[in-house]
């Protein structure tokens, strides 16, 4: 029996992939719970006609990403941060010091999508982070600790 997953499902398959199963785990398991639905030649065309769909729109996504990493190329960030004399900064430099920054500069960026290469910055200097705008679309993002 061939079945439309509504989610992804380990050991089986992602979600919107179309599938063949016994017909005992799709009636019994998988179409109950919610986990997927029959496979009828309507239900395909529904199918595939949501896949366009969004393929159009995570078109649209990625453009608009694309521009977005165009101008954040062009963007070179300074970060303030209390030190010793030595140089050794009280605490460390996260993302959110990072997103902060680029919030200032203009650039709506979720901490939670930038990735510092270094796992702590403790001392001033120079480093680079990484902004995930896409699934597809990654920026390296040059930036200086400087004591303030």
């Amino acid at each position: 029996m061939n079945v439309i997953l509504k989610q992804d499902m380990p050991n089986l398959g992602s979600k919107d992939d179309i599938i063949a199963v016994k017909n005992g785990y799709a009636r019994n398991y998988l179409i109950p719970k919610g986990y997927a639905i029959n496979a009828t030649e309507q239900a395909k065309k529904v199918h595939a006609e949501i896949l366009r769909q969004r393929a159009h729109k995570e078109e649209q996504l990625k453009e608009a990403a694309m521009k977005m990493a165009e101008e954040l190329k062009k963007v070179s960030l300074t970060i303030g941060a209390k030190t010793s004399t030595k140089g050794k900064i009280f605490g460390s430099v996260n993302t959110i010091q990072i997103a902060e920054a680029l919030t200032e500069k203009g650039f709506e960026v979720d901490r939670k999508n930038i990735s510092i290469k270094d796992d702590l910055i403790k001392e001033v200097g120079s480093y680079s982070a990484t902004v995930k705008l896409h699934k597809e679309v990654l920026v390296d993002i040059p930036f200086e600790i400087i004591s303030e």
